[in-house]
């Protein structure tokens, strides 16, 4: 026979965890961001132990859902967005002190923002996320496309970018769109068509 009344402590006690530990990152980063003017902190050089996992998931379609509660406030979402890590293909939220797994469905961030920008007298594609990252694509961050299963079963081709620390951006569709606008459309001997960008001197050759 179960005990109801233990399982139910047991249950309040991982969420009070999960509580504890969401609270005590969204502390560290105020704090750090009261004494330093880096978007991204030097996630690399921390090495903290491993604190469990917590029932935090990012959907495919960037949504933050925490404990089954959506997590609306943008200003949260673009704190925890600066700590996110990925190691061995699984995700954590990571500062000095721990290190808590937690579930991503697709990629974590998402670009909704497109522009060329001037550097040096060349023309780059500069992308923005909906958590403020800037990137500039160039070798390093090369925009590509994936396969991803959709809502019917089938495998559905989108474009991602990446970021930083092993992570990527999915293009949201207007942004694409937007893309789109700024290369050019040819079909290859395949009859698959082809988006043509020039991003500095960076030549890409993206396939639908």
């Amino acid at each position: 026979m179960v005990n109801q009344n233990h399982s139910s402590q047991q249950t309040n006690e991982i969420t009070s965890l999960d509580d504890k530990n969401l609270m005590s990152i969204a502390q560290y980063l105020k704090d750090a961001q009261q004494s330093h003017k880096r978007s991204i902190p030097p996630l690399d050089q921390w090495h903290p132990k491993h604190c469990g996992k917590m029932d935090l998931v990012i959907k495919a379609n960037g949504e933050w859902w925490h404990e089954g509660q959506l997590i609306k406030r943008q200003a949260l979402l673009d704190l925890f967005s600066k700590v996110l890590w990925k190691e061995n293909d699984t995700f954590y939220l990571k500062t000095p002190v721990e290190q808590i797994e937690i579930e991503v469905e697709d990629e974590p961030l998402l670009v909704n923002q497109v522009e060329q920008v001037e550097i040096e007298c060349k023309s780059f594609i500069q992308l923005t996320t909906t958590n403020q990252d800037v990137v500039i694509v160039d070798e390093a961050h090369s925009i590509f496309m994936r396969g991803y299963p959709n809502g019917a079963g089938e495998i559905e081709l989108r474009p991602y970018v990446h970021v930083r620390f092993g992570m990527n951006a999915l293009i949201q569709r207007a942004a694409f769109y937007h893309l789109i606008e700024l290369g050019s459309l040819t079909e290859n001997s395949d009859g698959e068509t082809v988006l043509a960008l020039k991003s500095g001197d960076l030549d890409l050759q993206l396939s639908s």
